[in-house]
C-alpha cells in the first residue's frame, strides 16, 4: 500500500512538471513550377520555398516559475523537390537557439534571423518572398547570424532587439563580430522598423554596415510598404536601395501584391538595377495556399541582378524575367 501511494506521488508530481513544458513539431512544405528567362536563354524547372522557406523545426518552452521559462527552437530547412537538405554543411540551417523568457525580455543564444530578415514582412509587400522579394536587391547581411547573443522586449507596441555576434576569431575579438538590432512599433494600422547592423570582417579592417527603415500603413482597402536602406564599407560598398509595394485583399481568400524596388550604386557607375514585380496569394485554408508572381528585374551594363528566386546566370545589362506558380502546406 505503501509503495503505491509513492508512485502514484511520482506520477503525479511527473504530470504536474510534464504540464509545465511543451514541445511542438511544425513545419512547411513550399513548391512550385518557375519560369525565367535571362535574355540570353530560358528555362523551366521545379523550386521550392518561393512563398515560405520549406523546413520543419522543433520549439518549446518550460516553466520555471516567477514568470520565467526555458525555450528553444531548431529549425531545419529542406528542398521538396528533391528530398535534399537546404544546407549540406548543417541539419538545423533556419534557427538553432536556446534562451530564458521572463517579464523583462528574453535573452537567447545561437543561430539567430538578422535585423533586417526578422522585420521583412514590416517593410516589404511581398514579405520577403516571390519574384518581388526585396532581398533581389536590399543587403540584408544574410538571413542569420552565427554565434549571437540577443535580447529582445515588447510591450505596448514598441518593440526591440539588440545583438552581438561572436566572431571567434583567437587573439581578435572584433574580427567577424557582429552588432545590431532594430526598434519598431506596431499599432492599429501603422507598423514601422529602424534595424542596423554592423559585420567585421576576418582582418578587422573594415565592417559591412547597414541601416533600413521602412514600414507599412493599412489603410484597409489597401496596406501601402514603403522602406530605404543605406550599404556601405568592405572597401568598395555604397548602395541605396528604395522599394515602395502595395497588398490589397481580393474577396475573402486572396491577397494581390504590387512591388518596386531601386537600387542606385554610388560606388561605380551603370551599376544600377530595377526591379517590378506582382503577385498573388489565394488561401484554401489555414494552412494551404496557392501563390503566382511575375518579377522582372532591369540592369544596367555592368550588373547582373536577379529577381527573386532566379538562378540563371544573367549576362551583364541582360533583363532578368521570371513567372512561378505554387502551393505551400503548412503543418
Amino acid at each position: 500500500m505503501k509503495k503505491s501511494l509513492i508512485a502514484m506521488a511520482v506520477l503525479a508530481a511527473s504530470g504536474a512538471a510534464m504540464a509545465q513544458s511543451s514541445v511542438t513539431l511544425y513545419g512547411v512544405v513550399d513548391a512550385n513550377v518557375t519560369w525565367e528567362d535571362n535574355g540570353a536563354q530560358s528555362v523551366t524547372r521545379m523550386d521550392t520555398g518561393r512563398l515560405n522557406g520549406s523546413r520543419f523545426g522543433f520549439k518549446g518552452s518550460e516553466d520555471l516559475g516567477g514568470g520565467m521559462s526555458a525555450i528553444f527552437t531548431l529549425e531545419s530547412g529542406f528542398n521538396p523537390d528533391t528530398g535534399a537538405q537546404a544546407d549540406a554543411a548543417r541539419f538545423f540551417n533556419r534557427q538553432s537557439f536556446v534562451g530564458l523568457a521572463t517579464g523583462f525580455g528574453t535573452v537567447k543564444l545561437g543561430r539567430q534571423m538578422t535585423p533586417v530578415y526578422a522585420n521583412a514582412a514590416t517593410f516589404d509587400a511581398m514579405g520577403n518572398a516571390l519574384a518581388g522579394d526585396t532581398a533581389s536587391l536590399f543587403q540584408y547581411s544574410g538571413s542569420r547570424t552565427d554565434n549571437v547573443i540577443s535580447y529582445n522586449y515588447a510591450a505596448s507596441g514598441f518593440r526591440g532587439e539588440v545583438q552581438y555576434g561572436l566572431g571567434e576569431v583567437a587573439g581578435n575579438s572584433s574580427a567577424n563580430r557582429m552588432m545590431g538590432g532594430f526598434v519598431g512599433y506596431k499599432m492599429g494600422p501603422i507598423d514601422v522598423v529602424l534595424t542596423y547592423q554592423d559585420t567585421k570582417n576576418a582582418a578587422n579592417n573594415d565592417s559591412a554596415k547597414v541601416t533600413l527603415l521602412g514600414g507599412n500603413y493599412n489603410f484597409g482597402i489597401a496596406k501601402v510598404f514603403a522602406a530605404y536602406s543605406s550599404e556601405k564599407g568592405l572597401g568598395t560598398v555604397d548602395v541605396r536601395d528604395w522599394h515602395l509595394g502595395l497588398t490589397a485583399p481580393i474577396g475573402t481568400a486572396g491577397t494581390a501584391m504590387v512591388s518596386y524596388v531601386k537600387e542606385e550604386n554610388r560606388f561605380s557607375a551603370n551599376r544600377d538595377s530595377e526591379l517590378v514585380a506582382v503577385g498573388y496569394t489565394h488561401t484554401l485554408s489555414k494552412r494551404t495556399a496557392l501563390y503566382t508572381s511575375y518579377g522582372q528585374m532591369k540592369n544596367d551594363s555592368a550588373v547582373a541582378n536577379r529577381a527573386g528566386g532566379a538562378s540563371l546566370v544573367t549576362p551583364l545589362g541582360n533583363t532578368n524575367k521570371l513567372f512561378n506558380v505554387g502551393v505551400r502546406h503548412m503543418f
